[in-house]
């Protein structure tokens, strides 16, 4: 009997699969990879999940694993697993990543500007207003999705429900992570010093008129991104969450 695809098509060149639950300090959260192929064939992998025959044999059927892609210092605990299956893969990650995985060899350093492999395919919108995290958010042009590792946490009711003691699911809300309210974590809100920096980086994420926004941790948005967006980031500006994004249109 065969068994149901782990990788869901988002569009035609764009995959999500769902990873591992994983313990952070002491809370559980869902997990998940976004796989993309590039116009030559080959494919991106944006925060890969721990990896096991199955799911390479699996991804390894849609064409060659190009690149690794770790959007922040908090989402590198598989590079390891696919650097050792698709050793021709190069690694990217951010500075603070770099910093942090002394271990891994990484190839390229994330900036602003995308790298020949994916210039034109993804954009690059950098995130570096708080000093406990700088990530790099994604546009994939063709399927206008964007990409949030830990800036949108969406963990579903029927998630905490399962997952989360009642304390938890307590905090979760106060924290306003949850579906209902599916914002940045509050240490990354309350540690956001330079706003207006963190505010263009969000301008310019939204002057794309997202349609998809794909997180790893919870329930993804399909449809109305950049509503969900303007949403997700309305603690980032005393005004209307529309405003954020006014200037572009």
């Amino acid at each position: 009997m065969l068994q149901p695809s782990r990788l869901v098509r988002v569009d035609s060149d764009v995959w999500i699969v769902e990873g591992p639950i994983v313990s952070f300090y002491g809370f559980p959260y869902p997990t998940r990879s976004v796989l993309v192929r590039l116009p030559n064939g080959t494919l991106w992998v944006w925060s890969p999940i721990p990896l096991d025959d199955e799911l390479m044999t699996e991804v390894s059927g849609l064409g060659a694993v190009a690149h690794l892609v770790s959007p922040n210092k908090l989402h590198h605990l598989g590079l390891a697993d696919w650097r050792a299956a698709f050793p021709a893969a190069k690694l990217w990650g951010m500075p603070s990543t770099v910093r942090k995985c002394r271990d891994l060899r990484f190839d390229g350093v994330l900036d602003d500007t995308p790298p020949v492999a994916w210039r034109g395919t993804l954009e690059h919108v950098q995130f570096r207003g708080s000093p406990l995290l700088d990530e790099m958010m994604f546009f994939h042009r063709q399927s206008r999705t964007a990409l949030l590792a830990d800036l949108s946490e969406a963990l579903s009711r029927d998630f905490l429900g399962r997952h989360w003691a009642p304390w938890q699911r307590l905090i979760a809300h106060l924290w306003s992570i949850t579906e209902a309210a599916p914002k940045a974590p509050l240490e990354v809100r309350l540690s956001t010093f330079r706003r207006r920096e963190a505010r263009a980086a969000v301008r310019r994420l939204l002057a794309y008129d997202p349609e998809n926004v794909i997180m790893a941790h919870g329930v993804w948005q399909r449809g109305h991104g950049r509503a969900f967006l303007e949403r997700t980031f309305s603690w980032l500006s005393p005004e209307p969450p529309h405003a954020l994004g006014e200037e572009h249109r």
